[in-house]
């Protein structure tokens, strides 16, 4: 069997990118209001505040208001709800991404839902997921909205097919498995714990790794012609996938980085200026 095809993830998030920025712009012209997305950062994590100021640089280019609040280490969750909340009735913020994690000493779950669902432009709220889970409208989480396009842009139906989803966290491995199962896909969750997890994983037909454990999956563990979408990212480059072995047995891999990375940024990019529309009375 020949090499799997790469799914180009950093591709088609330009093509998402390019297309978002022409809806900004007229947007903006026919408002003259930018859609505004606000990023909260609680502390400074080196790799949290690298993924904040990319996001910035990307929202800009892409022709989207970038607004940063940055807290303290030591902010309490309270007074990080109360910074939510402020933004979340602010009519020019359009879009609020909180960067997580935020810390041990703060709920996050508490301050994920002070984000009005109407701003909730990464899709972390109970609103957003059980919107996700029902099939009704709202925003997606964003590195999961990201995988389902890249199986639409390599015409992969997950109708019929059996998905396992390795992870199990309420921003990725949840939602994505059931935005799967909303496209008719037979979902199997795994993780960790998942006692004999390569006889499960050799079943799929579509794998989506996220767990946060380098190479986890093995080559010997994919099923040949299987979709395998490794969505970790773990130091060095290195996915949850162990690439070179998987891509002789797979059909489509994405590669780490280049594949998922993008399309999370791109979706999130794409979200905001579709809440700006919908608050502006455009959509």
């Amino acid at each position: 069997m020949s090499q799997a095809q790469l799914m180009d993830g950093a591709g088609l998030a330009r093509r998402i990118v390019e297309e978002t920025a022409k809806r900004a712009a007229a947007l903006t012209g026919r408002t003259g209001m930018a859609p505004c997305l606000a990023t909260v950062l609680v502390g400074e994590d080196p790799a949290s505040v690298t993924y904040v100021r990319m996001k910035q640089n990307r929202s800009r280019k892409a022709g989207i208001e970038s607004r940063h609040v940055a807290l303290p280490a030591g902010t309490t969750t309270a007074e990080l709800v109360d910074t939510l909340k402020a933004l979340s009735d602010d009519p020019t913020v359009h879009g609020i991404l909180l960067q997580h994690p935020v810390g041990p000493h703060i709920d996050e779950r508490a301050a994920f839902e002070a984000i009005a669902p109407e701003k909730d432009v990464d899709g972390v709220t109970l609103s957003s997921y059980s919107a996700m889970s029902f099939g009704l409208p709202g925003f997606v989480s964003c590195t999961p909205g990201g995988i389902m396009r890249l199986l639409d842009e390599y015409d992969v139906d997950p109708a019929g097919k059996r998905a396992v989803v390795v992870g199990r966290s309420a921003i990725l491995g949840k939602p994505v498995g059931m935005l799967l199962l909303g496209r008719d896909a037979t979902v199997t969750y795994c993780h960790s714990r998942t006692i004999g997890l390569s006889s499960v994983v050799r079943e799929a037909d579509i794998v989506v790794a996220a767990v946060g454990r380098p190479r986890l999956i093995r080559g010997e563990d994919i099923k040949p012609g299987a979709v395998v979408i490794d969505a970790g990212y773990n130091p060095g480059n290195v996915g949850d996938v162990d690439f070179d072995t998987a891509r002789e047995r797979a059909r489509l891999i994405t590669p780490v980085p280049g594949g998922v990375g993008p399309m999370t940024i791109a979706v999130l990019l794409e979200q905001t200026v579709t809440g700006a529309e919908r608050q502006l009375g455009l959509r």
